[in-house]
């Protein structure tokens, strides 16, 4: 069998982590991979630590035990995150995004690849050491960023969705009042997408009123899984009819002005991102 030199294996490694974050890696795995011994593995891991701190890319973090191993935890450094929340503003502050009604076109943001993932990993550098089982959204533009948190913190997405589908199979239905309109409406989750018992992540782009983030969270109670946090790309600025009061959000939207095209929306930018 080949046999590879360090910086082979360190670039290989670097690979391998950053396609499967938070995905427990063992020793054993590593050894039979590169044909090489344990303890040659472990002075790569080490490099590889060091070169991830160093350049602000997360953490990697070596689990004892059996089913131990090693774990990469990707995050944006603080100066990124500044930089990428900041770079968001300017993309949704185009005023040729005002749509009619004073909404606000967002599709193509939500669905870029580069900002979908670093929103992501945004979120899931909040949540890493949660023991998340799944996240959870709905059926919105926010699929993408969801999806991606998912990717991140190495879970499966169940997507709720508005109406039933037979490829579904059994699902479990409930009613919500809408936060913004007042509007009785449903949402449906197949009894196949969470275990019973689990610890789920809610994901969700936008959020006025509160009313779909608390009709998933009562959703999920349903499947007598725990909701451990609520995390939205876009929050209105106005929280204290919120029918959800404890949730993360990335940026504030504090109005949107159709007369004078003009968007206004800022970072949340206290140390503590819990409102």
């Amino acid at each position: 069998m080949k046999k590879y030199k360090r910086n082979q294996r360190v670039g290989a490694l670097m690979k391998i982590f950053t396609e499967r974050p938070n995905h427990v890696f063992s020793y054993n795995y590593f050894s039979e991979l590169f044909n090489a011994a344990k303890s040659t593995i472990s002075e790569d891991i080490v490099i590889v630590r060091e070169l991830v701190s160093d350049l602000g890319f997360g953490r990697i973090e070596t689990i004892a035990g059996a089913a131990g191993g090693v774990i990469y935890i990707p995050s944006l450094s603080e100066q990124d995150t500044a930089g990428l929340l900041s770079e968001l503003c300017l993309a949704f502050s185009n005023p040729n995004r005002i749509i009619p009604g004073g909404y606000i076109y967002m599709t193509d943001i939500f669905n870029s690849p580069y900002y979908s993932s670093n929103i992501a990993k945004i979120i899931a550098s909040k949540y890493s050491s949660k023991e998340i089982d799944y996240v959870v959204t709905v059926e919105t533009k926010g699929i993408p960023v969801a999806l991606m948190t998912a990717r991140e913190l190495d879970v499966p997405l169940a997507v709720i969705r508005r109406n039933s589908k037979v490829t579904e199979g059994s699902t479990l239905s409930i009613n919500y009042v809408s936060g913004s309109t007042r509007k009785i409406e449903s949402m449906t989750l197949s009894r196949r997408a969470v275990k019973e018992g689990s610890k789920v992540l809610v994901v969700d782009d936008f959020m006025k009123g509160g009313g779909t983030a608390k009709g998933m969270i009562d959703l999920m109670a349903e499947f007598n899984a725990e909701v451990v946090g609520v995390s939205v790309v876009i929050s209105t600025a106005e929280h204290k009819d919120k029918l959800v009061k404890d949730y993360n959000t990335l940026l504030v939207l504090e109005g949107v002005d159709e007369i004078e095209k003009a968007i206004k929306i800022r970072p949340y930018d206290q140390e503590n991102t819990d409102i």
